[in-house]
């Protein structure tokens, strides 16, 4: 399977090893690992992920593992994980195992992810103090324990970056499905400041590329009901003639995709992973990129920032393009489609925000979600 190319800028790794105390050898829950002899040297950290799901996801989990993979191929860590399961009658194995592991005491950093671990994370980081944790895409708990780490993501900066794609692309004529009108789509979850970070990135980048351009965004207020998206969906294509949809709501969001395939009427763009890599054939041949959350990418900065002498438990950290943490998918359908002066323009978009040339203003401002808000207003077609 090809791999996708991620625009994104990452931190140059710091060597300089942090001894870790021996921890008392006592029997560890069943794990796959990733090394037949597991050691307690000092010289590298003994890491357990636990995955709330399955590995095989092309998705967040994935992304994980193959950041954990290469911190243990560069000898920075030795790995173990779990793969606990991702249904209803899996989720009571999550705070078991949870417990399990961090009894065990044979664990340096546990790792988990996602918005389904917080409350099992808050109950037994709570009883383990000692015990160190990072969890990341989320930070419902972020601060109120010293011995965990809150990793999130700059989904204003990630927005910034596919709105400036989606501006360039829905003036560029000369590709098929592209009409003359300068509308293009957002798809969200909720009305809320975490989707409307994305949302206010979206319509910056977009507008940076022309101010004319306007933007249809509605919300599902869930994640899954993919009717309601393609229903959008149909809207946007039909009554607003938007040819690009970005959809922002989980799986509920490919519902967008759905009515685009059906109306001939444009193109899609995912998001957090490679959704050309995850959706059917026919929704992936509409997709013109996805804009990513690099979680991989976010686990080895921060053992950077560990072996360098900085520890991030009882913070929230924010990553964005210049850690590594967002990007955006740059071969496949973006390579075939996207015309030179597009990919320049997206690299350049790309230049300013790690520069800090470009701030690109944020949900989570004081005030920032309100002000994100009118922009919508402002922008709808």
């Amino acid at each position: 399977m090809k791999k996708a190319l991620i625009i994104g800028l990452t931190c140059v790794m710091a060597f300089s090893m942090v001894g870790c105390s021996k921890k008392k050898e006592t029997e560890a829950p069943k794990a796959e690992t990733e090394q037949a002899e597991k050691t307690t040297s000092g010289d590298v950290y003994n890491v357990m992920y636990l995955v709330n799901g399955n590995l095989g996801d092309k998705s967040f989990f994935d992304s994980a593992m193959a950041g954990l993979e290469q911190l243990q191929e560069d000898g920075r860590i030795n790995l173990s994980y779990v793969e606990m399961g991702g249904t209803d009658a899996d989720q009571p194995k999550w705070l078991s195992t949870l417990y399990e592991v961090a009894d065990s005491e044979e664990y340096d950093v546990i790792v988990c992810g996602t918005y389904q671990m917080p409350d099992y994370l808050k109950e037994v980081a709570t009883q383990y103090p000692d015990q160190k944790f990072v969890i990341f895409d989320d930070d419902t708990y972020a601060g109120e324990n010293e011995n965990v780490a809150n990793i999130v993501f700059k989904q204003n900066d990630l927005g910034y970056i596919v709105g400036t794609f989606a501006g360039c692309m829905t003036e560029d004529t000369s590709v098929e499905k592209i009409n003359e009108d300068k509308v293009l789509g957002f798809v969200g979850g909720y009305d809320s400041p975490v989707i409307n970070d994305f949302m206010v990135g979206y319509i910056s980048g977009a507008q940076a590329v022309d101010p004319e351009i306007k933007v249809d965004v509605r919300y599902t207020s869930d994640y899954v009901d993919t009717a309601k998206a393609k229903e959008y969906g149909m809207s946007m294509v039909n009554d607003s003639k938007c040819d690009i949809i970005w959809g922002v709501a989980g799986n509920a969001g490919n519902g967008a995709a759905e009515a685009i395939l059906e109306t001939n009427g444009g193109w899609f763009i995912g998001v957090d992973s490679d959704q050309e890599l995850t959706l059917s054939e026919d929704l992936a041949a509409i997709t013109l990129t996805s804009g990513l959350k690099n979680v991989g990418n976010s686990l080895i900065w921060f053992f950077d920032q560990l072996d360098a002498g900085e520890e991030l438990y009882g913070q929230k950290v924010s990553l964005g393009i210049v850690e590594g943490g967002v990007g955006i998918v740059t071969d496949k359908n973006f390579d075939k489609y996207a015309s030179d002066d597009t990919k320049a323009a997206v690299q350049a978009a790309i230049d300013a925000v790690s520069s800090g040339e470009i701030t690109v203003p944020s949900a989570f401002d004081e005030g920032g979600n309100e002000a994100a808000q009118a922009l919508r207003d402002e922008v709808r077609p």
